[in-house]
């Protein structure tokens, strides 16, 4: 607590000034928090002196809530290619340390403060200002990428908040943001990257593994699987989840606790994405089938928990795509599940499991949704490529088990068939026509956007697992 109101202090946050009639004051409180360490152990001990958000009144800019969030796809890119390369506001004096001298004053703002509601976008808009100064540009894709090219050599910053991530071609070049920054910004360098909003990050050489191994142990212990069976695929095959089948949970709140921990786990874990979303369907009104196959995600978790997807640099900067629909999966109301998965050198970077908005009469038309959904994602991930990398000059291929959505993707006739679907999903026809995206076919045994498609057998699941990228932390360190 010393510490922050040091730090405030040396910031010059807020003046002490006598009370004003007849306006309303903010109230501080004391948030704590343990920074711990990968391990799992205590790395220091936090205390953030915060403004109480229902003391605040509607007014200037109190919409004006932007916080620079980082896309997590753009944290996969940035592995990859590092792998291969004016308003007053009156507030109270906090709480254990009123001035002896004036007890009646009050502090007013001179910067913004956590939990006010501007506090963030004020942030952004200063660290922004002089990124830019140094000579960085936000990315058109990502507001949250910052990125300086300079010949040959180029750094990438990552915002999550107050937190970063520097990534770059050169040493010397890396270190030169943290100088940069350091000079206007009170700073703690936490040196390489090794744990980051709980994702794990090893280097061996020229490849890199992102993990979540502590946080998947924690929640296995978290919810009493410990000593519990394990699983070798997620769900099985003959599970067929219904929103109205089986008793109905007396207390729901650790079947959402346990879908809302494995959703996070979802940000390495491509392997559970299908099965989770599934899952997450039942939030409302969870049911005892439901809780059991929450249950077993979290037994393939306990016997999975050192998984995680592995970079290297052998595997180039290339773009993949493959897509998949389940046709009518969904027995509730029968619609179609949309699904796609990118690749980029040896690990997939970006995937999607979404249940389509409409009843498709036919496969046809459930490939075509789920291709027209993963044309959209090309062209933002192109962009993106485009700011850290290089040009992207190759159409990018978007592979698909289904010849007759192919054929529709390269023919803009519309015939019978076609009259139905909307002209939204169209749009993957003219990104065909300009060049950007080209539409191929893969067997259907060849074709990793199955697993996010249904529950698999073990021989597929696995296979399609290690294509994602996949990999066991014993085996990236060589121990098997």
């Amino acid at each position: 607590m010393d510490e922050e109101i040091i730090a405030l202090r040396k910031n010059e946050t807020r003046d002490l000034v006598p009370k004003v009639e007849g306006v309303t004051l903010v109230t501080y409180k004391w948030v704590y928090k343990l920074k711990k360490k990968k391990d799992g152990s205590i790395e220091r001990y936090k205390a953030r002196l915060v403004a109480r958000g229902f003391s605040q009144q509607y007014g200037e800019d109190y919409e004006k809530t932007f916080s620079h969030v980082k896309k997590m796809t753009s944290v996969r890119v940035v592995m990859v290619l590092a792998a291969c390369q004016d308003k007053d506001i009156f507030i109270v004096q906090p709480p254990g340390y009123v001035s002896e001298d004036h007890p009646g004053y009050v502090c007013k703002l001179r910067k913004a403060l956590y939990g006010l509601k501007q506090a963030p976008r004020a942030w952004y808009g200063k660290i922004a200002e002089y990124l830019q100064f140094c000579g960085y540009f936000a990315s058109d894709s990502d507001s949250s990428l910052f990125i300086k090219k300079k010949g040959e050599l180029h750094v990438l910053i990552l915002l999550y908040v107050d937190d970063m991530i520097i990534a770059g071609n050169s040493g010397e070049e890396v270190a030169r943001p943290r100088a940069e920054l350091a000079i206007w910004f009170e700073m703690k360098d936490l040196g390489e990257l090794h744990h980051f909003l709980g994702l794990e990050v090893e280097r061996k050489e020229s490849d890199i593994l992102v993990s979540q191994r502590g946080y998947a142990d924690r929640i296995v212990q978290r919810f009493g699987m410990r000593e519990g069976n394990s699983s070798s695929t997620p769900l099985d095959v003959g599970i067929k989840l219904r929103r109205d089948e089986g008793r109905i949970l007396p207390d729901p709140l650790v079947f959402r606790a346990l879908v809302g921990s494995l959703i996070y786990l979802t940000i390495t874990r491509s392997d559970i994405a299908y099965v989770v979303g599934r899952v997450n369907m039942y939030m409302a009104e969870p049911r005892k089938l439901h809780l059991i196959a929450a249950r077993s995600i979290l037994k393939y978790v306990k016997s999975t928990s050192d998984m995680g997807l592995l970079y290297g640099r052998d595997t180039g900067f290339n773009l993949h795509d493959y897509t998949d629909a389940d046709y009518g999966g969904y027995s509730d109301d029968w619609k179609s599940t949309s699904d796609y998965v990118f690749t980029c050198g040896s690990a997939d970077i970006s995937w999607c499991s979404k249940k389509q908005d409409f009843v498709s009469v036919s496969t046809t038309e459930a490939e075509y949704k789920a291709s027209a959904l993963a044309a959209r994602e090309v062209i933002w991930l192109r962009r993106l490529v485009e700011d850290v990398h290089e040009e992207v000059r190759d159409p990018t291929l978007l592979r698909g088990d289904n010849e007759s959505v192919i054929k529709l993707a390269n023919n803009p006739v519309c015939h019978a068939r076609t009259k139905r679907i909307e002209i939204e999903y169209h749009f993957i026809r003219e990104k065909v026509l300009e060049g950007s995206l080209v539409v191929g076919h893969v067997q259907s045994e060849e074709n990793i956007a199955d697993i996010f498609t249904k529950p698999l057998l073990k021989g597929s699941f696995t296979r399609l697992r290690g294509l994602l990228g996949l990999v066991s932390t014993s085996h990236f360190k060589g121990e098997c």
